[in-house]
């Protein structure tokens, strides 16, 4: 059995044991964490979950990492709540779902257009149903974004050592920086946000893919709003990669662009990991789409040769750049008068 068999194992004996601990009674503190959805007057897809644990604490200047460690651990030792019923609203359009094993919910819906607004538009999400002899006492804003009809093209990008300096190749010093630093310490690539906001120009829709977990939807959120990163939907997965199969960071990327269909997109990645293989992938299918993919330089060994093994067999006419930093994806983009 291999270590992630092993772990999605080990995780549903711990959820059985917990479910037969909690039996019938109502949750003490069912929470539901409601993620930013995106949408267009052809639909709108909504993810969340539901918790059965207090508030999240919010990260505060000059906490020490005490404070750091006990909110990421809160973070991943979740008390997720299956089966729960939920009724999702958003723009005129209502739908019943139920959450699955690990406590998610997916919803989409056909919004009336008359109530849909851009940049976003707010919905609910609420019990549907008695869950445990609890019924309608939970109810939750949702926030949907919904690009503007002025909008030239979207942007798309990865988080962990794109934007966020995460050291994912030094397996230590990622767990460390994770379970330690905070959306107030925690550092992005010097440029970066000033290039986003540019790229974005009040308009163009920025939409955030990771193969991070759900888990750490909050932090991110929290990152982006502190260090100046315009706002969007931050995509992300199961932390076993179990939700619905719908987690590889491929269908989340094609989810944005099927359902976005009158934008072209710019896709912003690094050489850390796969993200040259996988745009890769995006643009032999949406080659008409792609207007460029950045690939900032990350490595720790750049003579690797796994992103010129893509570069090299590159037949499109997509631009394909490999960026030493913000600063070349600016001169780059400015060229193709994306700024």
């Amino acid at each position: 059995m291999d270590v992630r068999r092993w772990a999605v194992a080990l995780e549903r004996a711990w959820d059985a044991a917990r479910s037969r601990r909690a039996g019938s009674q109502p949750p003490v503190h069912l929470r539901i964490e409601a993620y930013v959805g995106h949408g267009n007057a052809d639909a709108v897809v909504v993810r969340g979950r539901v918790l059965n644990d207090p508030p999240r604490s919010e990260a505060v200047e000059g906490e020490g990492i005490g404070a750091a460690v006990r909110r990421s651990l809160r973070d991943f030792l979740t008390d997720d709540l299956p089966g729960v019923p939920l009724r999702v609203t958003v723009a005129g359009a209502r739908v019943g779902v139920v959450t699955d094993s690990d406590g998610y919910f997916y919803a989409r819906l056909r919004p009336d257009t008359e109530h849909l607004a851009s940049p976003e538009t707010v919905g609910t999400v609420e019990l549907g149903g008695e869950y445990r002899e609890m019924a309608g006492s939970c109810t939750t804003p949702l926030v949907v974004r919904v690009p503007p009809p002025e909008a030239r093209f979207g942007i798309l990008s990865d988080i962990d050592d794109t934007i966020l300096q995460t050291g994912v190749q030094r397996a230590g010093q990622m767990i460390r920086q994770t379970f330690t630093g905070s959306a107030l310490t925690r550092v992005p690539f010097a440029g970066a946000a000033d290039l986003y906001r540019d790229l974005e120009a009040g308009v163009n829709p920025v939409f955030y893919v990771s193969s991070s977990p759900w888990n750490l939807h909050a932090f991110v959120l929290a990152f982006l709003r502190h260090r100046g990163f315009p706002t969007g939907p931050v995509l992300l997965r199961d932390l076993l990669g179990t939700f619905a199969g719908r987690e590889e960071k491929t269908g989340r990327i094609r989810e944005v662009l099927d359902l976005h269909r009158r934008l072209p997109f710019v896709l912003i990645g690094d050489s850390a990991e796969r993200d040259p293989e996988i745009y890769a992938d995006i643009v032999r299918t949406y080659a008409d789409r792609i207007l460029a993919v950045y690939i900032r330089e990350v490595r720790l060994d750049p003579g690797d040769g796994r992103v010129e093994m893509v570069s090299g067999a590159w037949t499109h006419d997509v631009p394909f750049v490999l960026a030493a930093d913000s600063a070349a994806v600016r001169r780059h983009a400015t060229g193709l008068g994306l700024l």
